[in-house]
This record gives structure tokens, sequence and C-alpha cells, in this order.
């Protein structure tokens, strides 16, 4: 389990996190949501060790965090980042194989296993045709797909997605929530996923963490999270709820 208690985070004197206790269980796929400013991506990076903590912990499997090495976190933890522009010229399975570098041994870390696991990640995310395309010819809904596949490649405990759907089409983003409910069901994975799209949070994901001002202002089932009165607060729109008839979770209508 990866758990956050009573975390407090600084930036130049100025908290950004507030008080901050959640957890990440085997098996579940976790909504953050929140505007921006509100401290989403902060959270993912503290939970990741690559913010420091001015108060409270990160405790992962029982440990906390900073008793880890950079390298054990990397094989716990994979981490999508928001910033998924490649500046260099590598193929799909060049970029893939980068997410195994936490594996490597001294004398070298492509083994097959490495290419097993590389294979396994980009079939998933449907891009075997394109594994040996360089990622620079790619568009930015491919990328994002790729750098999901470079993610899974590690077969790590916990994945944290800083909005992985970001340029992708309706079609390809209900996929990327798919695979990553797939990898969380099927192997005991767990994940907390930024994304500015309520719906597809309330419909595919187990739990919401709504944040606001850096501080939960809910946590919970997308039924006990994404009300009116909470939604209203927190995103100051109007709108308007009824059920999604397949998922049986509250369907988000703005109102103008």
């Amino acid at each position: 389990m990866l758990n956050a208690e009573s975390l407090t985070v600084k930036y130049n004197a100025k908290e950004v996190l507030s008080d901050i206790s959640l957890d990440l269980k085997a098996g579940e796929i976790v909504a953050l949501l929140g505007p921006n400013g509100a401290g989403k991506t902060t959270l993912l990076r503290t939970l990741n060790g690559t913010v420091p903590v001015d108060k409270g912990n990160v405790i992962l499997d029982g440990r906390l965090l900073k008793s880890f090495s950079r390298r054990e976190i990397a094989r716990k933890i994979a981490v999508v980042a928001q910033e998924n522009e490649t500046k260099f010229p590598v193929s799909v399975m060049e970029f893939v194989l980068t997410g195994r570098f936490s594996m490597g041994t001294t004398y070298g870390w492509e083994s097959d296993s490495d290419r097993g696991a590389a294979n396994r990640a980009i079939a998933l995310c449907g891009l075997s045709e394109y594994r040996y395309r360089n990622m620079n010819s790619l568009s930015g809904g491919e990328r994002q797909r790729v750098h999901l596949a470079r993610a899974l490649a590690v077969e790590s405990e916990y994945l944290l997605l800083d909005e992985p759907t970001a340029n992708l089409d309706l079609e390809s983003q209900a996929l990327m929530f798919r695979i990553v409910r797939m990898r969380c069901k099927e192997f005991g994975s767990a994940a907390m996923v930024i994304t500015h799209d309520l719906n597809l949070a309330s419909a595919l994901t187990d739990r919401v963490v709504l944040l606001s001002n850096g501080r939960i202002h809910s946590y919970g089932s997308p039924n006990d999270s994404l009300t009116i009165k909470n939604i209203e607060r927190v995103f100051r729109v109007k709108v308007m709820l009824d059920e999604n008839p397949l998922s049986g979770t509250p369907r988000i209508t703005a109102t103008f």
C-alpha cells in the first residue's frame, strides 16, 4: 500500500499541500481531480519522492519512502508525467525499454526479460505496428500511449499518471483507462490518475479525490465525492447530475 500521512509541502514558504492523508490500495484506481493550481501534480510528485515533504510522511509497503533508494522507488512506482515531449530521435521500442532501467544489472539492462516486458506493454497499448517508428514521427496522442507503455513495462506495483488522456480522442481516452483498469484488476497494481474529465473518472475509477487549494475537499467513491455541492464548490461552476445508465455512477453536465 502507498500511503500519505498528514502531508504538508511548501514552495518558497507557501503551502501548496496541506494535511493530505490518503492511501492507494492494490487493485484499485483513484482519480485525482481539481482545478488548475489545486496541487494535483505536486501530490503525485510527492508520492513518488521527487518533491520533499515538509511535514508528514509517505509510506510505501510499510516503510518510509525516504528510506528507499531512487532505483528501488523506480521499481515499485511507475510514473507517466505531464511533460511528455521527446526531443531526441529514438524508436518506440528503445523508449519503452528505458522504463526497464531500474531492473538493470552491472553488465547491462536490456535482457530478454526486459524486451519481453516492453513488447507486452507495447501490444497492450495497441502500438505493435509502431514498435520501430521514431518517436518524433508520432502524433501527440500516439506519444502519450507510448509513455503509458513505458510505465507499464516497469511492471511495478503502483502507477502514478498525470493527465494520461491529454491529447487523446474519446476512443483513445477510454482505451487508456481500460488498460490501466485491466493492469490493476488482473495484476494487483494500484493507480492514481490525474484527469480533467469528471465523467471518465466517475465511470472508470474506484475512488475520487477532490483537491482544492492544496487540501482534500472530498475523498470517497464516485457517488460520495461527485455531488453537485462538492463539484460546484471545488470547480466554481454550476452542474447537473444524472445517473450513468451503464456504470450507475454520477454523470456530470455543466450548465451555462
